[in-house]
C-alpha cells in the first residue's frame, strides 16, 4: 500500500511517501526550487517520491493533505467579523489568495496532481484531509519508538488549534485538550521574532540563539502585561498588544510603548535591549511549556513524551524538559514544522484511518531523517569534469581519514554524503564541518562561509558512546533537538567572562570545545551512532586521530538559502564561499588545487 502525504500553501511545503508503514521518501519543496520555506504545491517533491519508489501516481492508494481548508477559512472569516471594521485592508489582501488557492483546495490538489500525471484518475474516497494538529500529533507519535506516549503539539496556528494534547497508544491517537486561536505560544514567540527584526515562520531560531547574550529583564513585564498564565499552563494573550489577527504586522503601537522602543529594522545593529528582549521571551516561553507539562505529567501517568509543531524545534526548551525529568524519554519529530505535516498526515491515514497494526522497534521509523535524494560518485565526477574542476577520488577508508585530517588542520569542509536530510537540520549528509576545539571557528564560519550574524551558535556532532564525557544528557539526540550544558571539567574559567558582555563574549574560549559551546555553556547536541554509518565513520576517524569525539556540524548553505540538495549546488556553495574543502561521495576538491590551476 502506498500513501502520499502533502503539506503546502502556507510555508515549508513537502511530500512524503509511505509504503505500508515504511517511509520511502520525505522531502521539502525548497530543496528543489531553492526558495527558502517555499509554500507552493510540492510538485518536484512528489515527483521525487514517485521516482524513488519507481511507481506512477496511479499506484498511490491514498493521497492525504495535512489541513482542512474550510475550517481555516472559517477562522479567518470569524476573526474578521469579530473586529469589523478593523482589519479591512488585511482582509482585502488575503481574500483573493484564499479564493484562488485555498478555499477550493481539493480541486487545486487534483489539478496539480494531474499536471504531474495527466492519466491519473481521482478517486474521491482516496483523497483525504487531516486537521493540522492531527498531522502534527501523528508525525510525533506514530514514527516514535514508543508503544504509548503523551503527545504535545505547539505551533502558531492550524485551523483553530494552536496547542493540542493527545494520548498515543498502539495505532491510535486520542485527543485530550487544546488551546485555540488567537491564544498561541507560537504566535507569541513569532511576535517577538518580528519585533526583533527577524522573519516570522523562518527566523525564530535566531531569537533562541540571541537569548543567552541577554538577561530576562522583561520577563515579568511579558507575564504581567501580555498574557494571563494559569498555574496549569493554560493562558490567554492580551490581544490589545498584538496585530496578527487582522492586521499586516505581528505587534502594534501598544506593544512598542510597553517596551519603550519601536521594532528593530532588519539591518539595524543588535543592542543590549534586543538581547534582553530575546532572553525574556525565551524564558517566558519555557515557563509556559514547563507548567503545561508539569500538569500533564500529573494527570496522565505516561513515561514517554512526543512533540511536534514549530515550537518543538526550540531545542533550549526541549533540553530543559529533559532535565526536569517529568518524563523518562522525549522524542521530537525532526521535521517538527509544517513540512513534517506531510509525513504525519500519511501516518494518520495508515494507522488511525485504516486501523493497520503498529509495530514498535528499538529505534524510530525516521531512518536518521536521511530520506531525500542521493548521488553517485560517477555523477559527481561527470559534473566536475564538465566544470573543469580538479579533484581526487579516494578509496573509502582513505576518504574518511583524509577528511578527518583536514578538520584537524583547521580546514572548513563542505560535506556531501548519502541521502539528504528531511527537516531543518543538517545531520551529516549536507553539512559544513570544522574543528570544535578552535575558538575562532564560530565567527569564521558565520562571517566567511555562511555570511550571517556572528552570534549564531553551532552544534557539536559527537559520537554517541562518548557524549557523557562532555555532557550529562540522559538520552540520545540524533536529530540535534536537545540542548545540554557542557560538563564543568570541560569549562574554562576566565576572569574576563565576568567582565565581558554581549557579542564580545564570542572572543573568549569558555570550554575545551569553544566552537560549539554557547556563551551560557550550552550546546545543541547531535549524537551519532552506527545507524548513521557514513557520518559515524568520519567521527570515529577524527576521534582516533585527535582524541576528540566532537566536530562542528552546521547546514551546508549560506544565509537565506535552503540546504544544498545536488552536487551542483554543493559545488557552487564551495566556490562562492570561504570553504576550504569539498568532500563529496569519496571525492575531495580543495581550494588550494583550484588556485594552482
Amino acid at each position: 500500500m502506498y500513501i502520499l502525504g502533502i503539506s503546502a500553501y502556507f510555508h515549508d511545503s513537502a511530500a512524503c511517501l509511505l509504503k505500508d508503514d515504511v517511509v520511502i521518501a520525505a522531502v521539502q519543496e525548497e530543496r528543489f526550487t531553492r526558495i527558502k520555506n517555499d509554500a507552493t504545491f510540492p510538485c518536484k517533491s512528489i515527483k521525487y517520491c514517485l521516482d524513488k519508489a519507481a511507481i506512477s501516481l496511479q499506484e498511490i492508494n491514498y493521497v492525504v493533505f495535512y489541513e482542512k481548508p474550510f475550517l481555516k477559512f472559517e477562522r479567518l472569516i470569524e476573526t474578521y467579523l469579530a473586529v469589523v471594521p478593523m482589519g479591512f485592508i488585511s482582509f482585502l489582501k488575503s481574500l483573493p489568495i484564499w479564493i484562488k488557492d485555498k478555499i477550493f483546495l481539493k480541486r487545486n490538489i487534483i489539478d496539480e496532481l494531474r499536471n504531474i500525471d495527466s492519466t491519473w484518475i481521482v478517486n474521491e474516497d482516496n483523497l483525504l484531509f487531516t486537521e493540522h494538529h492531527q498531522a502534527h500529533a501523528a508525525s510525533a507519535f506514530f514514527p516514535s519508538p514508543f508503544k504509548e506516549a503523551l503527545v504535545l503539539t505547539i505551533d502558531g496556528v492550524g485551523e483553530w488549534t494552536t496547542t493540542s494534547v493527545w494520548l498515543g497508544k498502539d495505532n491510535q491517537l486520542e485527543f485530550l485538550k487544546e488551546i485555540k486561536f488567537p491564544h498561541s505560544v507560537g504566535l507569541l514567540y513569532s511576535a517577538f521574532t518580528s519585533y526583533l527584526g527577524f522573519k516570522v515562520n523562518a527566523d525564530e531560531y535566531k531569537v533562541m540563539g540571541l537569548a543567552p547574550y541577554g538577561q530576562p529583564v522583561y520577563a515579568d513585564k511579558i507575564m504581567d502585561s501580555l498574557l494571563d498564565l494559569k498555574p496549569d499552563g493554560s493562558f490567554k494573550l492580551q490581544m490589545k498588544y498584538f496585530n496578527y489577527c487582522t492586521g499586516l504586522t505581528m505587534t502594534n503601537k501598544h506593544f512598542d510603548k510597553l517596551f519603550g522602543s519601536k521594532p528593530r529594522e532588519k539591518d539595524e545593529e543588535i543592542s543590549t535591549f534586543h538581547m534582553n528582549i530575546a532572553c525574556s521571551i525565551q524564558k517566558v516561553t519555557g515557563e509556559i511549556i514547563r507548567r503545561m507539562l508539569s500538569t500533564l505529567s500529573e494527570a496522565y501517568p505516561e513515561t514517554h513524551l512526543c512533540m511536534a509543531g514549530g515550537v518543538a524545534l526550540n531545542c533550549v526548551i526541549s533540553g530543559k524538559i529533559l532535565q526536569d525529568r517529568l518524563f523518562k524519554e522525549l522524542w521530537i519529530q525532526p521535521a517538527a514544522g509544517d513540512s513534517g505535516g506531510a509525513l504525519g498526515a500519511a501516518y494518520f491515514v495508515y494507522y488511525q484511518h485504516l486501523n493497520n497494526k503498529r509495530k514498535v522497534g528499538t529505534t524510530d521509523k525516521m531512518q536518521n531523517a536521511l530520506l531525500g535524494p542521493s548521488f553517485s560518485t560517477s555523477q559527481v565526477i561527470e559534473l566536475l569534469k564538465e566544470k573543469n574542476i580538479p579533484y581526487k577520488v579516494y578509496e573509502t577508508n582513505d576518504f574518511y581519514k583524509q577528511v578527518a585530517a583536514y578538520i584537524d588542520q583547521g580546514k572548513i569542509i563542505g560535506w556531501f554524503k548519502g541521502c539528504m536530510e528531511f527537516g531543518p537540520r543538517a545531520l551529516g549528509a549536507r553539512s559544513i564541518l570544522a574543528d570544535s576545539r578552535n575558538k575562532n571557528m564560530q565567527s569564521l564560519i558565520n562571517l566567511k562561509v555562511k555570511f550571517r550574524e556572528s552570534f549564531r551558535p553551532f552544534a557539536p556532532a559527537i559520537l554517541e558512546e562518548e557524549v557523557n564525557q562532555y555532557f550529562s544528557i540522559s538520552q540520545s539526540s540524533p536529530y540535534m533537538l536537545l540542548v545540554d550544558q557542557i560538563l564543568e571539567k570541560h569549562r574554562i574559567s576566565s576572569p574576563e567572562l565576568s567582565l565581558v558582555k554581549g557579542f564580545d563574549l564570542l572572543n573568549i574560549a569558555n570550554s575545551t570545545l569553544p566552537a560549539v559551546t554557547h556563551v551560557d555553556f550550552s550546546a545543541r547536541i547531535q549524537t551519532v551512532n552506527k545507524g548513521h554509518p557514513d557520518f559515524y565513520r568520519l567521527l570515529s576517524e577524527y576521534f582516533i586521530l585527535t582524541g576528540c569525539p566532537a566536530i562542528v556540524n552546521t547546514s551546508f548553505n549560506v544565509k537565506d538559502e535552503p540546504i544544498v540538495c545536488t552536487p551542483a549546488e554543493a559545488l557552487r556553495c564551495f566556490l562562492d564561499t570561504g570553504l576550504d574543502i569539498l568532500a563529496i561521495e569519496n571525492i575531495i576538491v580543495t581550494k588550494k588545487d583550484l588556485y594552482l590551476e
